[in-house]
């Protein structure tokens, strides 16, 4: 699905910073036929990955020395009150409002329970410009140690309103579903803080996953059925970022 806007709250755009930007590219390249085009050095060589010509998500030079993580941004109407919200609610602004160039404004902010998430005013750049399709993103998903607080505080900051069930809640906009929030699974390590988790699409979730392990990355929760939904799994890049993909 081709994309020219956004509704406020609804997740636009996601990026990663890597240790190794050539080798991040080739990886996600290789796997989902991406191409990058490098900003410059005025942009920090932030590089935009591009499916069939159109924008689907970056990747960039990491600035801090843990594990890559990929990165959620919710399409906002106005970043700053955004920000002032989250505080509100108990979060904190890890990165203040800032303008990016003529791109748009933004910021990143961890919610009550130690997310992070990103927030995303555009300007030039609206976000994805194709979603909903294999190697493009596809679904958002929170995994909270607290949801009943992490609901809360994202109906302060982004005025979701929320379906599903109680063990896999569904954020909604416009009485539209846009993403899903869910306990964290039994058994996650401690020291993987809660977080959100970016699904690519992918036309044969099996074959990728073999194709992403022969690329160098392992493999989380192998390829499962969703019944009535479709089939997943939770990969491990090679530097250690968790990315999922999903077939309806």
């Amino acid at each position: 699905m081709e994309m020219t806007r956004y509704d406020h709250g609804v997740p636009s755009w996601a990026d990663i910073g890597v240790h190794d930007v050539p080798a991040g590219v080739a990886f996600y390249a290789a796997l989902f036929g991406w191409d990058g085009q490098d900003l410059g050095p005025e942009a920090g060589h932030y590089t935009i990955l591009s499916k069939d010509g159109r924008q689907v998500a970056a990747i960039s030079t990491a600035q801090d020395p843990g594990p890559p993580h990929w990165t959620t941004y919710v399409n906002v109407d106005d970043a700053d009150a955004v920000a002032a919200r989250a505080v509100e609610a108990g979060g904190a602004v890890l990165v203040a409002p800032m303008d990016v160039m003529t791109a748009g404004r933004m910021l990143v902010l961890s919610d009550t329970t130690g997310a992070v998430v990103a927030a995303w005013q555009p300007k030039d750049h609206i976000g994805a410009q194709l979603v909903n399709e294999p190697g493009a993103m596809t679904w958002n998903e929170l995994s909270t140690s607290d949801l009943a607080a992490s609901k809360a505080f994202y109906t302060a900051v982004f005025g979701w309103s929320w379906g599903g069930a109680e063990e896999y809640a569904e954020f909604q906009v416009g009485g539209r579903t846009v993403g899903g929030a869910m306990p964290r699974p039994e058994g996650m390590p401690a020291e993987v803080p809660d977080h959100w988790l970016v699904y690519f699409g992918s036309g044969d979730v099996d074959a990728d996953v073999a194709k992403a392990q022969a690329l160098g990355a392992s493999v989380a929760v192998g390829p499962t059925d969703i019944p009535g939904t479709g089939r997943f799994a939770v990969l491990v890049d090679p530097e250690g970022a968790l990315f999922a993909l999903f077939k309806s």
